[in-house]
């Protein structure tokens, strides 16, 4: 026979609604730590994405302006060019976006490694 104590009814309830508590208010402090790193994450595609926009256009693949074209690829991605250096045939641009009030940013530098010509881009290296 299972005997009850008058003064323990229901604290299996108490318990249940604590243990519930704690899982929202763990879920509310990751949420918004999950939120930054994945716009973090999308910052850093954005940025490589129009470093490579702008080194297209600064090579002569595409016509235009590098940051214009570097401007244009960071808002279809939802953030905005901060930066845009173009020195030859490279790019190195800056993207921002904000989450949540934070600014997250990436920098990215796309073009032709340093020493190489564009006669020398083409070769894949071999001996013969």
């Amino acid at each position: 026979m299972i005997r009850v104590w008058p003064g323990e009814r229901g604290s299996g309830s108490v318990l249940a609604v604590a243990i519930i508590a704690a899982v929202l208010v763990l879920f509310s402090l990751l949420l918004p730590l999950v939120a930054v790193f994945s716009v973090s994450q999308r910052v850093v595609g954005t940025a490589d994405a129009a470093a490579l926009a702008a080194a297209d256009v600064a090579v002569g693949i595409r016509s235009g302006s590098p940051c214009e074209a570097a401007a244009t690829v960071a808002v279809a991605n939802t953030a905005r060019l901060h930066g845009c250096l173009v020195d030859g045939s490279t790019a190195t641009v800056r993207v921002t976006a904000s989450v949540l009030g934070f600014e997250v940013s990436a920098q990215a530098t796309a073009g032709r490694p340093p020493g190489e010509s564009a006669v020398h881009a083409g070769r894949t290296g071999g001996t013969g």
